[in-house]
């Protein structure tokens, strides 16, 4: 694993590009979203970096920041509070990242009052624990959040700090899971602490369903971890995406987690719109099928689960099968559509449309024989 010495590491490779590119166009829905229903909102980066990148591109802070002000509603939310924390442990980091936000805002002068960063000069763990004392203290609750957290490796990324952190029920977490480093050095004498951190369980747990020598191993700590962020967490809907190199090899997995079918719906838009460039490729394992977020995607692994979801209802809503896929498959809804019209076509589905009604509006129903 590179470290803060390494000057690598702060180049700006596909993989970086293709991160920040899926958390702008989340924040791009998720800012407007919110800020409708709460006078508060809160971006939280636990490994914020320096700021900028080798080649003078953004960080993470900068980009959310940028959203937000760029945004095209953005003059209509002035009565809503933006706060944002960017904690960074390394000092020569937190130094670049301050001048590198003075830069950015002495760029968007005049500041708008309604917008508030913090730059903090400490370790994600240890900032947010105390974050979490100060609530419980003040007995106040976090206002609606969305975490980014994007460590290097694997350590200092508790699974009971997130458990902590993300109790309150408007908070989402978007977090890199570093799979290629975990499956590597899991068994490795002195990881033990590490692993029970990153997890929330000792390592004999993790691995108690695990057959030694199968190759699936990446997949498997893949799984252990999701249901850790169902069930320690308590996200109803976590989403997970392979992030594929040039190898063929899964680097790491992106989770997100949230509590609400709207955040559900805008991470797989911005996770679909994202242009791979061919240096990398987006995968979510499913029914057998590796599912490549692709512009044109392969949809015969959503035409065979609808089929084996509804078969023999009748009087199915096209909703109740938009629901379906947005929540338990890889798909969009909008891939739905297209699936349908096969399915027609093919006579496999029969078609119940009122009068005045066309394709797949509202009101028509479909029958699975």
């Amino acid at each position: 694993m590179a470290n803060e010495a390494d000057p690598t590491k702060w180049d700006y490779p596909p993989h970086t590009k293709a991160k920040h590119d899926i958390l702008a166009r989340y924040l791009d829905g998720w800012y407007p979203t919110l800020s409708k229903w709460n006078g508060k909102v809160v971006f939280f980066d636990g490994f914020a970096g320096r700021g900028r990148y080798n080649d003078g591109s953004e960080g993470s802070p900068i980009i959310a920041l940028r959203r937000l002000l760029d945004h095209r509603y953005f003059p209509e939310l002035q009565n809503r509070e933006f706060v944002f924390f960017f904690v960074e442990a390394d000092p020569e980091n937190y130094l670049s990242l301050k001048e590198a936000l003075d830069d950015f805002k002495a760029s968007k002068q005049p500041w708008p009052q309604n917008v508030k960063y913090h730059v903090i000069n400490d370790r994600f763990d240890e900032y947010a624990t105390a974050l979490i004392n100060h609530l419980r203290e003040q007995k106040r609750t976090l206002a609606p959040t969305f975490a980014f957290i994007d460590p290097f490796g694997y350590s200092g990324l508790p699974m009971d700090l997130l458990a902590d952190l993300l109790a309150y029920p408007k908070t989402e977490l978007f977090v890199n899971f570093m799979v290629g480093h975990v499956q590597r050095f899991i068994k490795r004498d002195g990881q033990e602490n590490a692993m029970r951190s990153l997890f929330g369980k000792d390592v004999s747990e993790i691995l108690a369903a695990y057959v030694p020598g199968d190759a699936g191993r990446v997949e498997y700590l893949h799984n252990v971890y999701k249901q850790q962020l169902h069930e320690r967490v308590g996200f109803d809907y976590v989403q997970s995406f392979a992030m594929i190199n040039s190898t063929g090899n899964t680097g790491y997995y992106l989770f997100h987690g949230t509590r609400h079918e709207k955040g559900v719906s805008l991470m797989k838009d911005a996770m679909w719109k994202v242009d791979p460039e061919g240096r990398y490729t987006f995968s979510d394992r499913f029914a057998g099928h590796d599912v490549l977020f692709t512009l044109d995607p392969d949809l015969s692994p959503l035409y065979e689960a609808i089929v084996e979801r509804f078969m023999g209802e009748e009087g199915v809503h096209v909703a109740e099968i938009e629901s379906f896929t947005l929540l338990e498959t890889p798909f969009r809804k909008t891939h739905v559509r297209p699936v349908l019209t096969k399915l027609e076509a093919g006579g496999v589905v029969n078609v119940v449309r009122p009068p005045g009604k066309r394709q797949f509006s509202a009101g028509v129903t479909i029958d699975f024989p």
